[in-house]
């Protein structure tokens, strides 16, 4: 008998209770009447409901950008948050399930830019800090809305109705708070670093920011002469504009060296390199012959003096006690690029400034935030230093310092929002210490539990054990402004210049206080806390006039107070105390140099504890052919076209085969295909013994089965009689819930997939 015959003739009430199935499943019908029914019930808030005596489990969202609609990586994570949200409230868990969005910084402000077709800073000040901050919280919540729908379409339950957004005033108090906190603690500080900075956008960039991308860039091999000897040390660089800079040379104590005697065109000068790279180095020059005259340890050329090779070009370069000289760094490699002997400019490079830091010596940085040199930088000045680099190196060449130019393709880092390529630039910047609870920070990475397990021992340990002093400061305009006021002038009007040290320095916790030291009314309740409020309020205590530093925070300084800021505090207490720390984070492995670290930083530094007990590390979402994605370049899958092609339910079944546990998905129209044909056998199964059912009388909705026992039982609660069928079903069913439950415990939905 057909199911239409079925229909036909049933009982009226047993038709309405199985209803029409189509023959073929139809993943829009479906999910169409998933919706309506979820809406028409309230289904998220009655299962939010039921759950609501259970025991607490806080997991915590990761707040995406709001800076465009959701793509397959969102998409990926926030199917594997759901999934994950559901297991926990099918086993009993009340889940704060709040999602979050990250609305300040760069990758708004670059959007709004495009928008107004704005170059450079310049343009935004000519448009008006104030009228730029609007438009970037207009872009900020406009982008929010449609992300939100983007989520709420592909069927993610979380509790859309109340997101933390990182622009409200409770969730920037967060941010006061734990800096605060840090401050406290003696671990905020302004000091000079070598620093990415954007010459475009004018301000610092994280190192997690740069993204890499293969240039062209000069290769010139450069003569430092020697003082009181003969000869010269050679030194190699893809950065000539960073040669004016110059300050000391670098080798490997512990390296072999030589002194070669090379000949071209009849003539001879004697150059040092490191042994393994004579060749090289000469065959660069194009030398006709030459000759090994010595044999030296790197240790021997310590302290040996050389000549500035732009010194009239550049007077004001370093030229005073210890300046121009060799020294050992652990940075050289004789076996690397280059000649054994690293070119040294504290003003540029990391390394360089550290080590330049250890022996004294003066960080000499003739180039403005723009990427362009200042007077100091002699007849270079008012040139952008990367389109400098054709006059550096002529003026090399005229001196006769320029032993060889080539080009050279390597990878070089870029801005992460404007694709400009970035310069090591030594600026002064607001820094919060983690170096000096480096080893508090390693203890706190073993108080959490990783899957995969070599995520947490390896990838995340190694990075905390390297990480600098962070950076926390940006010279932007949208982002939560630094809460610390300086010495200004005295209520006399007499200038005063602040001298560093932070028991000088006002540092605001939260808006009460806010309200109660700053010289102007505000209401607490209702102040806005972004630079447009907070640039104009001043602190005057014990005769001195202090106002606030122009500098916003690195916006991961915003994403790190998550744990505690998505439940209000520090205005709200009460679930701070019963939740924190989150019981689980989900995101991608580039996190680790992220959200995981920033998170690990703050909790260390303001509250002494790790913020999260279980981290699930999942991959990149990558092209068919293994790309990487990008929106900016084009080269994606929009989750959109995928689920009209094939639904919301294959796609989010295909991302959930996917192992969750650092490997990076390679996403598949075909497996994405095949997932719709199993949802086909699914619906096939529920459609066989529907008529047969109904013909018998049988009401599934009115037969249950005890999950501990496996009895059934009828909607009397009488046990019912089953067929040995029936029990292999039953058996086959608590054998599927079993492999299931230990395979989502361990984190691996995809093998719960095929129990």
């Amino acid at each position: 008998m057909s199911t239409d015959d079925a229909d036909r003739d049933g009982d009226p009430a047993d038709r309405k209770r199985f209803g029409d199935v189509p023959d073929q499943y139809d993943p829009d019908a479906v999910e169409d009447h998933v919706f309506d029914y979820w809406d028409a019930v309230d289904a998220y808030e009655r299962t939010v409901e039921h759950r609501s005596d259970g025991e607490d489990y806080f997991f915590v969202d990761g707040p995406p950008y709001t800076s465009g609609s959701a793509h397959m990586g969102t998409t990926w994570n926030k199917t594997l948050k759901d999934c994950y949200i559901r297991y926990l409230r099918m086993c009993g868990y009340d889940v704060t399930d709040r999602p979050g969005y990250d609305m300040h910084g760069l990758p708004i402000e670059t959007r709004v830019e495009e928008r107004l077709d704005f170059e450079n800073k310049k343009d935004i000040e000519e448009f008006g800090e104030q009228n730029f901050i609007d438009e970037c919280k207009a872009y900020a919540n406009e982008q929010l809305d449609g992300l939100q729908e983007d989520f709420n379409s592909f069927g993610v339950w979380m509790n859309w109705d109340d997101p933390y957004r990182t622009v409200t005033p409770e969730y920037m108090e967060a941010a006061w708070w734990g800096f605060e906190k840090a401050h406290q603690r003696g671990l905020v500080e302004q000091g000079q670093r070598s620093i990415s900075q954007c010459p475009r956008c004018e301000t610092a960039i994280a190192n997690n920011e740069v993204e890499y991308a293969d240039v062209e860039d000069p290769s010139v091999y450069v003569e430092f002469d020697l003082e009181d000897r003969e000869g010269s040390l050679v030194i190699w660089t893809t950065t000539p504009w960073t040669i004016p800079a110059n300050t000391f040379v670098a080798v490997d104590p512990e390296g072999e060296y030589v002194a070669v005697d090379a000949e071209k065109d009849g003539t001879t000068e004697r150059v040092y390199v490191a042994a393994p790279k004579v060749e090289e180095v000469l065959s660069a020059g194009r030398y006709d012959d030459y000759e090994v005259v010595e044999e030296l340890s790197g240790e021997d050329l310590l302290g040996w003096a050389y000549e500035h090779p732009l010194r009239e070009e550049v007077p004001d370069a370093p030229d005073g006690e210890g300046a121009l000289e060799v020294y050992a760094g652990d940075y050289v490699d004789t076996d690397s690029e280059g000649t054994g002997l690293v070119h040294s400019a504290p003003g540029h490079g990391e390394e360089d400034f550290e080590r330049g830091t250890e022996l004294g010596l003066p960080a000499f940085c003739p180039v403005g935030p723009d990427g362009v040199y200042d007077d100091r930088a002699g007849p270079y000045a008012g040139q952008f230093v990367r389109d400098a680099n054709d006059d550096v190196v002529a003026d090399l060449r005229e001196r006769g310092m320029l032993l060889a130019e080539e080009t050279t393709t390597h990878s070089y880092g870029h801005c992460w929002r404007c694709d400009t390529g970035i310069v090591q630039l030594v600026t002064d910047q607001w820094f919060i210490t983690v170096t000096d609870i480096k080893e508090e920070l390693l203890e706190l990475v073993e108080d959490s539990e990783w899957h995969p397990g070599w995520a947490r021992d390896n990838r995340f340990r190694d990075f905390v054990v390297d990480a600098p002093d962070w950076n926390v400061s940006r010279q932007r305009y949208w982002g939560v402004p630094i809460p610390i006021w300086l010495p200004a002038e005295t209520t006399d009007g007499e200038p005063l210049e602040w001298d560093g040290s932070m028991d000088d320095a006002v540092v605001v916790g939260d808006r009460e206080e806010l309200a109660e030291r700053v010289d102007q009314d505000v209401d607490p309740e209702n102040v806005d806390l972004h630079k447009d409020t907070v640039d104009d309020l001043t602190i005057t205590e014990e005769g001195v006039v202090h106002e606030r530093v122009p500098d916003v925070f690195d916006v991961w300084l915003d994403s790190s107070v998550a744990s505690f800021g998505t439940l209000d505090y520090p205005g709200e207490t009460a679930a701070f105390e019963e939740l924190w720390p989150a019981d689980l984070i989900i995101e991608a492995h580039d996190q680790t140099r992220g959200w995981f670290w920033s998170q690990l930083g703050m909790g260390a530094a303001a509250l002494g504890e790790v913020p999260y007990e279980e981290v699930l590390m999942h991959g990149y979402a990558n092209m068919p052919d293994g790309r990487g994605m990008s929106k900016s370049k084009g080269v994606l899958v929009d989750p959109h076209e995928v689920i009209e092609e094939y639904g919301r339910d294959p796609m989010r079944l295909f991302l959930l085969s996917a192992t969750p546990q650092g490997e990076d998905m390679n996403f598949s129209w075909d497996e994405t295909e095949e997932m719709a044909s199993r949802l086909n056998i699914l619906w096939n199964v529920l459609r066989f013994p529907l008529p047969y059912m109904e013909l018998d009388g049988v009401a599934p909705g009115e037969l249950s089965v005890d999950p501990g026992t496996g009895v059934a039982r009828d909607g009397d609660g009488a046990t019912a009689d089953l067929e040995l069928l029936d029990r292999w079903v039953l058996s086959r069913l608590q054998a599927v819930e079993e492999t299931m439950t230990g395979r989502f415990e361990a984190f691996r939905q995809d093998e719960a997939l095929d129990a």
